[in-house]
């Protein structure tokens, strides 16, 4: 059999976000018969064991190597590190470490996140050891993102999109449409039991068991669609008084210091139903909140993909989001879910109010969603896709 491809992951990040879980599951079902899977991972500077660090280390059938990367620009370390000439010094010799270790281990692929650190270490590793380099795009790419990542995607030999919405996007920004492959993201089915009791969180937050329960889990900012999702239920209540309302995540300050779970709360205030919207913050049991729902919703504007569609499809639960984005390539319009054009609360609400109001449709709609997650949107044909365009991108 010919030699195996080696594939080498760059993680940097400490924390275990989306694109981290989308790029662990590739990890973990590439086939092995084709691939020798490599992971420079985070050490965590000495600072313990970081969430990435740790998902890494429990992946069979992996070469890991602890990896200390130079600091997050977003977390200013740079100039820290610039006038530190020992930690500079570290840095340096460990990225050459790292390079030695790719002609070492015959890496012909490295693969990271557009994530500034990340995509700059792939091209600077891919240039001097002389690999193909490989940029996951997770996002709707635009001229907004800063000069290194956009650098990064640029110099990139290829292009890996997570939907068809954001292949148009990377191709607007002037990359070449030979050198991007969209690979659909897939989550893995065993990991969410549609059987589970969700019975536990309802009485955690007081939700009566009858109630109709409408659920959202997702980071908290204005794009994520919670401000339309909060006016939709307050027309909602009004055809349906004793439905319920539970957002689930924490707020996203990246590009906006204030709080807008704040925000919600006192909108919430105003339309009166605060009373019967519950907001948890962050949680690690997102199966037991789908299990304790009767549809699920996130309208988010132009979506880049929304991994949390296939948490809620493989629990069995209907959709109601937007139809634009990545969001149509994952929650098809009277099968898996309902759609409303982008910032129409009216017609949020009514999709919502329908699947509410008819129990035949939510469990139809369910059953197929699902049944979409086994058969397409899982792990493993996420990797196959991978797979084979790893090996497009090394035979030209």
């Amino acid at each position: 059999m010919a030699d195996k491809i080696g594939v080498l992951f760059i993680v940097a990040q400490d924390e275990f976000g989306a694109d981290s879980a989308v790029h662990a599951d590739i990890i973990r079902n590439l086939d092995r018969d084709k691939f020798s899977v490599h992971v420079a991972c985070t050490d965590g500077a000495g600072n313990g064991v970081p969430p990435a660090l740790a998902v890494m280390q429990k992946i069979p059938n992996i070469k890991l190597r602890p990896t200390r990367f130079a600091p997050s620009l977003r977390k200013r370390g740079t100039a820290a590190l610039l006038r530190n000439a020992r930690s500079l010094a570290q840095v340096s010799q460990e990225f050459l470490r790292l390079k030695e270790y790719i002609a070492r281990e015959g890496i012909r692929i490295v693969h990271s996140t557009e994530r500034p650190r990340d995509v700059a270490y792939n091209i600077a590793l891919s240039k001097l050891a002389g690999t193909r380099s490989v940029a996951h795009v997770h996002v709707k790419w635009s001229e907004e993102y800063g000069r290194l990542a956009k650098w990064g995607v640029r110099n990139a030999d290829a292009v890996f999109s997570i939907s068809r919405f954001v292949t148009s996007a990377v191709a607007g920004m002037g990359i070449p449409t030979g050198q991007i492959h969209t690979v659909l993201n897939g989550i893995e089915p065993s990991k969410w039991d549609p059987d589970v009791d969700g019975s536990a969180f309802r009485r955690e937050l007081g939700i009566p068991q009858d109630a109709p329960l409408l659920a959202s889990v997702s980071r908290l900012f204005s794009w994520k669609g919670q401000r339309e999702l909060v006016r939709a239920f307050a027309l909602v209540r009004e055809k349906i008084p004793n439905a319920e309302l539970v957002i689930v995540g924490a707020d996203y300050t990246l590009f906006d210091p204030n709080s807008f779970t704040a925000e919600l709360k006192t909108l919430a205030q105003s339309l009166g139903v605060s009373e019967h919207v519950r907001f948890t913050g962050g949680r690690s049991d997102i199966p037991n909140v789908m299990a304790a729902c009767d549809i699920f919703s996130m309208p988010s504007f132009e979506e880049p993909f929304g991994l949390v569609f296939l948490e809620a499809m493989a629990m069995r639960k209907p959709v109601v989001a937007i139809n634009n984005g990545g969001t149509p390539e994952v929650v098809e319009q009277g099968r898996s879910g309902l759609l409303s054009p982008p910032w129409d609360v009216p017609a949020l609400a009514t999709n919502i109010v329908q699947l509410l109001g008819d129990r035949g449709l939510r469990e139809s709609m369910g059953a197929y969603g699902r049944s979409r997650v086994l058969a397409y949107f899982n792990a493993q044909r996420m990797a196959q896709d991978a797979g084979a365009a790893y090996e497009r991108i090394l035979n030209g």
